[in-house]
């Protein structure tokens, strides 16, 4: 099924609530995010929080999945006694909550990966092939699944180039592309791991990350000052001590330059 399968079906608030089926004169109503789930199913994709299912929408049925979400939020304002008719700093909040939901907290689920471009790595362009270690520091924004609290870290991220390398700024780009959904912390240190390597072709990458939760700081226990690490190695980051030694040598000296001491 594809998005010209359904006619989208709007309330007198203009709210996305539906969507009614055109195939084989079929006319059941059922909401938008149910048809994405069917093309889901469909296709035997899971999605999970922290699976990324930009391929399953486009833009139109992005803003009919916002809309739809914006309804689903107005609802729950209300059953949280919030006077959102009438109080002035609640007014839209439905419709801005679920917008910062599919475009930019959870951006990592609704819109496709970051283009990245590959350079061959073989001396072909003049230069001899680096063969050196590179570590990059990339600041990450995600959320917990568990309480949709914010997770605010630093990932580093390492890499010994194989046949082609990446520019710099893409690593951080798969990184907060990697984080912009629900996930852990201990699952996110893993995908970005696994996406340097394939964008990078390389076997060889460390991915270590520092954050704070705010499942930590703003509930439960309150701990205004706890920091969680995790760390995924593969390769020769895992095996070799050496090359394992170089790269937190390289977070060391990377975290003394911007800490404030």
């Amino acid at each position: 099924m594809t998005d010209n399968d359904f006619d989208v079906i709007y309330d007198e608030s203009g709210f996305a609530v539906g969507a009614a089926s055109k195939l084989n004169n079929v006319n059941t109503v059922y909401p938008v995010s149910n048809a994405i789930k069917q093309r889901l199913k469909n296709a035997n994709h899971r999605y999970y929080a922290n699976d990324n299912i930009s391929k399953f929408l486009d833009d139109n049925t992005r803003q009919q999945l916002i809309d739809e979400v914006a309804k689903q939020f107005d609802g729950v304002l209300r059953s949280l006694i919030i006077d959102v008719d009438n109080d002035p700093n609640s007014k839209g909040t439905a419709k801005r909550l679920a917008k910062m939901y599919v475009n930019e907290i959870m951006r990592g689920r609704y819109h496709d990966e970051p283009e990245v471009t590959s350079f061959p790595n073989d001396g072909s362009h003049g230069t001899d092939p680096y063969k050196g270690m590179l570590v990059v520091r990339a600041e990450l924004k995600s959320m917990c699944s568990h309480h949709h609290q914010p997770v605010t870290g630093t990932a580093y991220i390492g890499v010994i180039p194989n046949s082609h390398v990446i520019g710099l700024s893409k690593y951080i780009r798969i990184a907060q592309h990697c984080a912009r959904r629900g996930t852990l912390q201990e699952e996110l240190c893993g995908d970005i791991a696994k996406a340097i390597s394939a964008a990078t072709q390389s076997k060889d990458v460390g991915v270590y990350i520092e954050a704070t939760h705010g499942c930590c700081e703003n509930r439960g226990i309150g701990a205004s000052n706890s920091l969680t690490q995790t760390a995924v190695l593969m390769g020769d980051f895992l095996s070799d001590a050496s090359v394992k030694n170089e790269f937190y040598s390289n977070i060391k000296l990377q975290t003394s330059r911007y800490s404030c001491n």
